[in-house]
């Protein structure tokens, strides 16, 4: 069974899972604790950041290479076209989102952590103390957001970033208004890629991830619950309805367990 080392709440980790969900692969979700946990993948696969995958003796990081080596090794059904139009098409918009939709979105979801002390309560581990819970919460916004204008997460560089993605969706709509698949008629990597890393511009159900009820399809204000972009997100869900696994199946096929379990590294 492929072992994936990941956050819940990674879009990058859901790109991956959207990807073993399509394919019907058999996986498990192995939780990574923040540093500790870090340093162990890092141990593993040369590099710190998840999603990693472990596939017996292979060890692949990266979502992207992810992609191309579940691609490689399990060709059926198939997430990348043969017709060099849209196989050309696929490749350049899996690429676009990573770099555009899955940055962007993490900066302007900080800025709302910045401005809602509930929401950053909410993003913590079920397990996190109450009394840490609190501390979080009770951060001014102001401060948060004096910081984040320090570091381009702020001010005018956060309203940049949130008119970009608004810009992003719109022409996404408009995509979607000529075709059922961002490429042609058929899903690929460039579907999944770009559903899976809207993740925090609105949460899927509970259904599909462990994420705490006060998450599950929370939108970002003004862009996940912006009425402009209800088609993006209404063919995001559908996408989620036909090709990812509830996590709530019982007998699930894909072997995934409910909630992941904690990092264990040979």
């Amino acid at each position: 069974m492929i072992e994936l080392y990941q956050f819940e709440l990674s879009q990058y980790s859901e790109k991956v899972r959207f990807l073993l969900d399509y394919k019907g692969l058999d996986y498990r979700k192995i939780e990574v604790t923040p540093g500790v946990g870090q340093v162990e993948v890092f141990q593993m696969s040369g590099q710190r950041q998840v999603p990693v995958i472990k596939d017996g003796e292979t060890i692949v990081p990266d979502s992207t290479d992810i992609a191309m080596y579940l691609e490689r090794t399990y060709p059926e059904p198939a997430l990348i076209p043969t017709a060099a139009r849209e196989k050309g098409l696929t490749l350049m918009m899996e690429e676009w989102a990573d770099e555009s939709i899955g940055l962007k979105s993490r900066k302007a979801f900080i800025g709302a952590l910045n401005r809602n002390e509930a929401l950053r309560a909410a993003v913590l581990p079920p397990d996190t103390p109450d009394f840490v819970k609190s501390i979080v919460s009770s951060i001014p916004s102001d401060l948060l957001e004096t910081l984040g204008t320090g570091v381009g997460i702020g001010g005018d560089a956060l309203k940049a970033v949130e008119g970009s993605l608004k810009q992003d969706l719109e022409a996404l709509c408009l995509i979607l208004q000529e075709q059922p698949y961002l490429t042609g008629n058929t899903p690929t990597l460039a579907d999944f890629s770009v559903a899976s890393l809207s993740l925090l511009l609105k949460f899927p159900e509970k259904s599909y991830m462990d994420i705490p009820d006060e998450l599950a399809g929370k939108a970002l204000p003004g862009i996940g619950d912006n009425s402009a972009f209800e088609p993006f997100f209404s063919w995001r869900d559908r996408l989620y309805q036909q090709y990812r696994q509830s996590t709530a199946a019982t007998g699930s096929s894909n072997g995934s367990t409910t909630a992941p379990s904690s990092i264990e590294i040979e």
